[in-house]
C-alpha cells in the first residue's frame, strides 16, 4: 500500500472517494466468545459486505489495553480493498459488530468484535464519528506489532514517520505474542 496525495478542496475529494477503489487496513480485535472464531467472521463479513481481503497478519494476543480487568485479546490486521467512502465503511464494520454481538457498554470493556479502521489511503479525515487515521495508532503496541508485520513501510499521513519507526519508539510496553493456533 503506498501512500497518495489528497490535495484539492472537498468536492474533488467526494469525487475521488467515490469513483476509485481504496486500500483500508483495518484492526480486528475479540477477548470474549470463541475470540478466534470471531476473528474468523468478522474477516468473513468484511469480506462479503466491506471489501476484498487483500493482506491478513498472523494473530495475536495480548493483554486488554485501557481497562485491564478483562479477558486477553485476540487480534489481526487486514488490508482490504474498497469501494466505500469512510463513513460508508465505517457503518458496514460497525453492523458487522452488532452481528456479532458487539455491545457498546463501556469504553475499553470487552466486546466479541471490535473493527478499527487504521488508515484509508492516506487519507486525513475527522468528523463527529471518525477519526482516520486512526489516533490511538501509535501508543498501542497490539495494534503496532501486526501493523508492521504487514505494512512497516508505510507513512502514517499525520506525523510523517513509517509505521516500524512508530513501533520502535512506542510507549506502550504490554505484552503482545504471536497466538499459538496448535492451542486454540
Amino acid at each position: 500500500m503506498k501512500n497518495r496525495g489528497n490535495e484539492g478542496n472537498s468536492g474533488e475529494i467526494i469525487l475521488y472517494l467515490c469513483l476509485m477503489k481504496h486500500q483500508a487496513i483495518l484492526l480486528l480485535g475479540s477477548n470474549l466468545e470463541d475470540r478466534l472464531r470471531m476473528l474468523e467472521l468478522g474477516e468473513q463479513n468484511i469480506e462479503a459486505l466491506a471489501g476484498k481481503v487483500m493482506a491478513r497478519s498472523s494473530i495475536y494476543s495480548s493483554a486488554a489495553w485501557g481497562n485491564t480487568d478483562q479477558p486477553d485479546f485476540l487480534n489481526r490486521v487486514i488490508g482490504i480493498e474498497t469501494e466505500q467512502t469512510p463513513a460508508d465503511l465505517l457503518r458496514c464494520l460497525l453492523r458487522i459488530e452488532l452481528l456479532h454481538g458487539r455491545a457498546r457498554k463501556e469504553k475499553w470493556g470487552p466486546r466479541t468484535l471490535d473493527i478499527d479502521i487504521l488508515y484509508y489511503d492516506d487519507l486525513v479525515y475527522q468528523d463527529e464519528l471518525l477519526i482516520i487515521p486512526h489516533p490511538g495508532i501509535a501508543g498501542r503496541r497490539f495494534t503496532l506489532v501486526p501493523l508492521c508485520e504487514l505494512f512497516p513501510e508505510y507513512i502514517h499521513p499525520v506525523c510523517g514517520r513509517s509505521n516500524q519507526w512508530l513501533l520502535e519508539n512506542c510507549k506502550d510496553t504490554s505484552g503482545v505474542a504471536l497466538f499459538n493456533l496448535a492451542h486454540s
